[in-house]
């Protein structure tokens, strides 16, 4: 393995830990009930459109708390949805980034970057996942796989966050 790519790698390690730390820092955990009610809305408003897709919402620290999948969704976007909403979770606090599109456009600007993130595991940087922020910190994220195009997940994802973003501290 080149010395670069060592080093990337290593880079990339740390910004996970510090991730972790960023999560430890913020107290707040999105309640269960509000976290199913977002997914549920996530789930309605796609299939108000036409799509068939699953939905993931991930705490701070990956860890999936509720997965749907619609009747008619196909078998990948189960585990899509998760990886996307995972994606943001672990780059966005330090790339101060909200949605997994943007964490997309950041990869595709670095070929050697982009293929170092692809070694690391549930990572998918695809667009399709919105960070919920309180107080101005990631505190989850609510990924979407299924819709034809990501802009159309992430739209999704909105509409399930804003369902419940009345009643997240300020």
């Amino acid at each position: 393995m080149k010395t670069h790519t060592k080093r990337l790698l290593t880079f990339l390690m740390l910004l996970l830990f510090q991730n972790n730390i960023h999560a430890a820092e913020n107290s707040y955990t999105l309640p269960l009930t509000l976290a199913v009610e977002a997914a549920s809305e996530t789930v309605r408003s796609c299939e108000a459109l036409g799509y068939n897709v699953s939905v993931a919402f991930v705490d701070m620290f990956g860890q999936p708390k509720v997965q749907l999948k619609s009747d008619k969704s196909t078998p990948h976007t189960f585990e899509t949805a998760f990886r996307k909403a995972y994606t943001i979770v672990t780059f966005g606090p330090n790339y101060h980034l909200e949605t997994s599109g943007q964490v997309a456009d950041l990869m595709s600007k670095n070929p050697a970057f982009y293929n170092a993130v692809l070694t690391i595991p549930n990572v998918t940087p695809l667009p399709g996942a919105i960070a919920i922020k309180v107080q101005g910190n990631i505190i989850g994220a609510i990924g979407v796989s299924g819709a034809p195009g990501g802009e159309k997940d992430e739209a999704c994802a909105k509409a399930g966050i804003d369902k419940i973003t009345s009643r997240l501290p300020e």
